[in-house]
């Protein structure tokens, strides 16, 4: 299914502390977000990614400014935001589908329902054979595929992750990244995706915004969709075009001058 809802983030400042040893983490974010997007957000650590992040899931308020979506102030977590953490977050009691259908048994689907679309989801993400299994039977990158299927079958319009890849290793993150691009094609979700590398912010996102060090502000907004004819590359070609090259290289110098 797809979406149709823009988020649009208004002067958005954001202070932690008590006056006298008030911190500013995020200094006037504006910035409109469509429908069907994959925004990758890079920037040093300390920049106020997360927090940024934390303020569109509705896990907390911004200190100034506003976040709306369609003109609806956030005002709190809603089933129209799925968060996919660094860490895969599953109940270890549960089995794989029964984590996967978590969301929908919430939103009161029907069973009959919930099983449906747990097993399109677990295909999905390679997870069909292990249905059965518990998260501690799973590899990382398994239980972080989980996950990700966990939020995808609960519908989100957006779904928001933070440095989900973070944790693993080279190839197995590489792998994710190709299956999330995949997911993100045939599904066409709003995805807001926070990274520390440059190459997965450029691989991965159709644009991408870096944020300099706190307080975090945007200081590059680039459209990275990279296509050759009007086409979307395959996946498997999308590292050694020399746009992604020249696009990688243009992402790493507004990090790298953005500091002080």
């Amino acid at each position: 299914m797809r979406h149709d809802k823009s988020l649009e983030i208004q002067g958005v400042q954001q202070f932690f502390g008590a006056k006298g040893a008030r911190v500013q983490a995020l200094s006037r974010i504006d910035l409109v977000i469509e429908p069907g997007q994959f925004v990758c957000l890079a920037g040093p650590s300390g920049c106020g990614k997360t927090t940024l992040l934390r303020l569109i899931a509705g896990f907390m308020s911004p200190s100034e400014g506003a976040i709306t979506i369609e003109g609806k102030p956030i005002k709190g977590p809603g089933p129209d935001r799925g968060m996919v953490f660094q860490a895969p977050n599953l109940y270890p009691w549960m089995d794989v589908r029964a984590n996967v259908e978590l969301g929908m048994k919430y939103q009161g689907v029907k069973k009959p329902q919930r099983r449906t679309q747990s097993d399109y989801y677990l295909q999905m993400v390679g997870l069909s054979d292990f249905s059965e299994r518990r998260p501690y039977e799973l590899s990382g990158g398994m239980q972080q595929r989980c996950q990700i299927a966990r939020v995808l079958a609960s519908d989100p319009e957006f779904v928001l992750m933070d440095e989900p890849f973070g944790a693993l290793d080279a190839l197995t993150r590489e792998r994710l990244q190709e299956e999330l691009l995949t997911i993100w094609r045939e599904t066409g979700k709003t995805i807001i995706f926070i990274t520390h590398s440059v190459e997965e912010a450029v691989f991965l996102g159709s644009r991408v915004l870096v944020m300099s060090p706190r307080p975090g502000e945007i200081v590059l907004d680039v459209d990275s969709n990279i296509t050759q004819g009007g086409e979307r590359l395959p996946v498997s070609e999308l590292r050694s075009v020399p746009e992604f090259i020249a696009l990688r290289d243009k992402v790493r110098d507004a990090i790298q001058h953005s500091h002080p």
